[in-house]
């Protein structure tokens, strides 16, 4: 996650100790900074656990390619709070709940109130649509440090993304219910060419709802999201929508509002954000570049900092990795299989740096970044040291002259830039 308010304006936020290891504040609803960690690469992983891969709803960027059915051999109540006792043993600092649809598990409360006494921050990643009254206060009771509602544009563009005419409706409500609880909230949208046009008002609603943190992902080709480059972004437009980011996370700053605005899978935003104060703020930069030189980018990632658990209790290096197990809960401890480099990927994943290629081997930022999303590269060159697709940085920005580029035609780590992501 890059942190806008942190690096851009200057600000903090509960996770300033994981992710850039300085101190940091309670947050308004009462809940802790997160543990402050001396080195980024000694972190446990936040675990993305799909707890189900039922939905009641059909997003087409769906990462689990879930439907409203009934799955048969997922891990039962018992298996789970066994895997949450394991994942506290690990010392696992935060457990997001996911799907699927989280709340379409009977026992998922029962789960998270044992997350929770075992010292493990327990997150639910839900499209909110079945956030009544009830569940706000059993989410909040349970002691869930965070709710995120996944929206994708307003109204017409989200229902149609949702596959259901009237989910942003059943969403707004979940978040009123949320906020009436005292639950701390807010709001997940993933960019595409469907919706960045809208960010302006994608803002405006922020403020206007009362919503205090938003998260923009980036399109990461997994499941129904698999589609490659159909939805995603230009360079382009990846860059013209971190500038409406930025402007609009400024202004908040300037105003004194406390909304907390991070973008997601992609840490070239971290890059973009030091060069865009560099020229307007150069001492700023450097402070800047010494925050994003700590956390390492994707180097602490995938494979490190985040994991999946999916609803078998396959372990994945993320959660858009569920093609590639690297064992199972059922047989053995997640932290055995989490710390075994005896898998291939999964020693290169704790090693990215020593097996990037192309642009990114010799970025001039490479510290800053190490290759952002793996599984990105993976799907678009079956190469999972290859560079990430959807950098957006220029080869001028990163230092790439005709000395560079003749170097790596010759070594064969020239990885063409798709032309539908230069917008060719």
């Amino acid at each position: 996650m890059i942190d806008i308010g942190k690096l851009y304006c200057g600000g903090s936020s509960t996770g300033d100790g994981l992710r850039y290891g300085t101190e940091a504040p309670s947050d308004a609803h009462g809940n802790a900074p997160h543990h402050r960690e001396t080195l980024a690469s000694e972190r446990r992983p936040i675990v993305v656990w799909s707890t189900t891969r039922s939905c009641n709803l059909s997003c087409v960027h769906c990462y689990t390619d879930s439907a409203n059915v009934k799955y048969s051999g997922e891990l039962d109540t018992g298996e789970g709070l066994k895997l949450i006792d394991d994942l506290a043993s690990f010392r696992v600092p935060s457990l997001l709940f996911s799907g699927g649809e989280p709340l379409m598990r009977r026992d998922l409360f029962r789960l998270i109130e044992h997350a929770a006494k075992a010292g493990i921050r327990p997150v639910i990643s839900t499209n909110g649509t079945l956030i009544d009254r009830g569940a706000a206060n059993s989410i909040r009771n349970a002691g869930v440090t965070y709710v995120g509602i996944s929206l994708d544009g307003m109204e017409e563009v989200n229902d149609r993304f949702r596959g259901m005419k009237g989910a942003f409706a059943k969403a707004m409500k979940g978040f009123e219910h949320c906020i009436a609880a005292g639950q701390r909230v807010g709001l997940r949208l993933t960019l595409t060419r469907r919706n960045y046009e809208d960010l302006d008002g994608i803002f405006d609603f922020i403020e206007r709802e009362g919503i205090s943190r938003a998260c923009f992902y980036h399109l990461v080709y997994s499941g129904r999201g698999g589609n490659m480059y159909g939805d995603d972004l230009t360079h382009a437009e990846s860059r013209r929508a971190m500038d409406i980011i930025l402007r609009r996370t400024k202004d908040y700053f300037d105003r004194g509002l406390d909304i907390n605005i991070l973008t997601v899978d992609n840490h070239a935003d971290g890059v973009y954000i030091y060069l865009r104060l560099l020229d307007a703020d150069p001492a700023r930069a450097e402070e800047v570049r010494t925050l994003l030189a700590w956390n390492g980018g994707g180097a602490h990632s995938t494979g490190v900092g985040i994991g999946n658990i999916d609803f078998f209790g396959n372990v994945h290096p993320d959660q858009f990795w569920q093609d590639y197990t690297l064992g199972n809960v059922r047989e053995r401890s997640f932290g055995d299989i989490w710390m075994d480099e005896s898998d291939p990927l999964m020693r290169g994943l704790k090693r990215k740096a020593e097996y990037i290629k192309g642009r990114c081997r010799l970025c001039a930022h490479r510290a800053l970044c190490t290759g952002a999303m793996r599984v990105r590269a993976f799907r678009a060159y079956d190469d999972p040291w290859a560079p990430d697709p959807q950098c957006y940085i220029t080869d001028k920005e990163i230092g790439l002259d005709d000395e560079k580029m003749r170097e790596l035609r010759e070594s064969g780590e020239e990885f063409p830039v798709p032309m539908e992501l230069a917008g060719r």
